[in-house]
């Protein structure tokens, strides 16, 4: 009976030719299989449960569900996965959401073929990597000074949209925001959406970033 290959790899990239790309250079990896991929978020999740992967290739930006998501419902179901978000987006917000969903690797889809290598090599070896570039990044943010407290932080939003904001850093769904707070779906979904446009983010992933920056969602 043949061996189990040692790393098992899902690739999750709305985009066919970059998934093959990444097939060929996964290749290179002694005992590496690919063993399935997905072109949206649902898919990668799904077939992260069904396939149990060794590390995960996820791209941020996929139809449905993204790439930020997928990756926190999967290390949520199993922390063992690791997870190297690969993608075009090197801001703050993306990196940190990342980070804080659960990725242990960040590397830009134009790095060199060596570079995101490295980062699959480190990811399934159990430890955590980041680009250099981001790694670069990152030191720039923790060695800024942080804001002294969440009201300084975030002054236009109300205390309610605080309460809000606050749970979806929890990681609190819509409906359990509504029943916590004694709102309708409809009034904490206009809240959302007046945090979104007040911090001028354009998803949860993103206002989680900030939320946390801030002190949010910190402490149960």
């Amino acid at each position: 009976m043949p061996e189990r290959p040692g790393v098992r790899i899902l690739v999750a990239d709305d985009h066919a030719v970059f998934r093959e790309g990444l097939r060929i250079l996964m290749s290179s990896i002694p005992d590496a299989e690919i063993v399935g991929e997905a072109a949206s978020g649902e898919e990668a999740v799904r077939l992260a449960g069904e396939l149990s992967p060794d590390v995960v290739l996820m791209d941020i930006q996929m139809p449905g569900v993204n790439g930020i998501e997928a990756t926190r419902r999967i290390v949520g179901r199993n922390p063992r996965a690791g997870v190297v978000v690969v993608t075009m987006f090197e801001d703050d917000d993306s990196v940190f959401a990342a980070m804080r969903a659960g990725a242990r690797g960040y590397v830009l889809k134009g790095a060199d073929p060596e570079e995101i290598l490295e980062v699959v090599r480190s990811v399934t070896g159990g430890s955590a990597h980041f680009g250099p570039e981001i790694a670069r990044r990152l030191m720039s943010f923790f060695s800024s000074p942080t804001p002294s407290s969440p009201g300084e932080a975030l002054p236009e939003l109300t205390a309610r949209e605080r309460e809000v904001l606050d749970l979806i850093a929890r990681g609190r769904a819509n409906a359990e925001i509504a029943r916590k707070l004694f709102l309708s779906p409809k009034t904490v979904r206009n809240h959302i959406s007046s945090i979104f446009a007040k911090l001028q983010v354009a998803d949860r992933a993103q206002a989680i970033v900030r939320a946390r920056e801030a002190g949010l969602g910190l402490n149960e």
